[in-house]
């Protein structure tokens, strides 16, 4: 009876012991769990200059100082007149957006460099030899080099291609507007608002030039300008002439509606006649040494067994 009365008084004293330590240790990670509770309220309470550097996205903190660097080396290996040349090929492609002077001279040179790393590494996968590799990483860093340069001069000559298509049926709307009464700057703005692509474009540019307070001549010029389509040269031309004498405009504008009309379709001829001359070089590589082939390759093949 003495020993079951023991065992039961170390039973309570045990639990009470336990019952104490799991006290303690929870009273511990509570105490833990709420210093780390109050850190993160202390730095979600920090001033935003603290946290700003934080906040800040990728393109800002790496993609920023990357192309502002690539920038100043692009400065140094440019020339003098790159500026005015970058802005004339930024003209002609229509500013794409985002795309300004700066950025396509960064672009130069970061395609420079993610040129020659990889025209390296493919070197090495193809087992050139030491001369050849070379070379090859040389083409790879040229190529990177020109790669923003060569984008925008497709754009350019996309758009100019553009351009031209759409500008004889333009000038007709243009004459049918004025014709029927309206001014040339109204007329101007339903070609801008009927029409779409890059001509239209242009011609809102140039209401928007006309209503800050540049001249109707001056405007017309830098639509001119800002083109290396010749018919679109002439057209500008004869409205500034026609306005600076006091010529009716709808009757120049008549003149070249007709005149487009007949540019658009001598092109169109044009084309048609070099499709043959075109044709001869698939025709005799491609096409005739297949013919012969399936033509003279079985006789070949018995003349071969006869003569073998």
């Amino acid at each position: 009876m003495t020993i079951f009365l023991l065992l039961g008084v170390l039973m309570v004293a045990s639990a009470i012991a336990l019952a104490a330590m799991a006290t303690r240790d929870a009273s511990k990670e509570q105490s833990g769990l709420s210093r780390s509770i109050a850190a993160l309220e202390a730095m979600g309470d920090m001033p935003k200059e603290l946290t700003a550097e934080f906040d800040r996205p990728f393109s800002e903190r790496v993609l920023a100082p990357l192309q502002a660097r690539a920038l100043a080396i692009g400065r140094r290996l440019s020339g003098s007149d790159s500026t005015e040349r970058i802005y004339r090929k930024l003209e002609l492609a229509g500013n794409p957006p985002g795309w300004t002077v700066d950025r396509v001279v960064a672009m130069k040179v970061i395609g420079a460099a993610a040129g020659l790393v990889l025209f390296f590494l493919f070197s090495f996968m193809l087992g050139f030899a030491l001369t050849t590799r070379i070379g090859f990483i040389a083409v790879g860093t040229v190529v990177g080099y020109y790669g923003a340069n060569m984008f925008l001069y497709q754009k350019a000559y996309d758009r100019q291609n553009l351009l031209q298509r759409e500008l004889p049926d333009a000038i007709d709307l243009l004459t049918i507007s004025v014709e029927s009464g309206l001014a040339f700057d109204a007329a101007v703005q339903q070609v801008a608002r009927n029409t779409t692509g890059p001509l239209s474009e242009e011609f809102s540019r140039v209401l928007r030039e006309m209503q800050i307070g540049t001249g109707r001549a001056d405007a017309l010029r830098g639509l001119a300008e800002r083109t290396n389509l010749d018919d679109l040269r002439s057209f500008v031309s004869a409205l500034v002439q026609a306005d600076a004498f006091g010529i009716p405009i709808a009757q120049v504008l008549r003149v070249q509606s007709a005149e487009m009309r007949t540019k658009r379709r001598q092109r169109a001829e044009e084309k048609a006649q070099q499709v043959p001359v075109k044709m001869t070089v698939p025709l005799i590589f491609c096409i005739l040494p297949t013919l012969f082939i399936a033509v003279m390759g079985p006789a070949a093949i018995t003349i071969m067994d006869s003569l073998g």
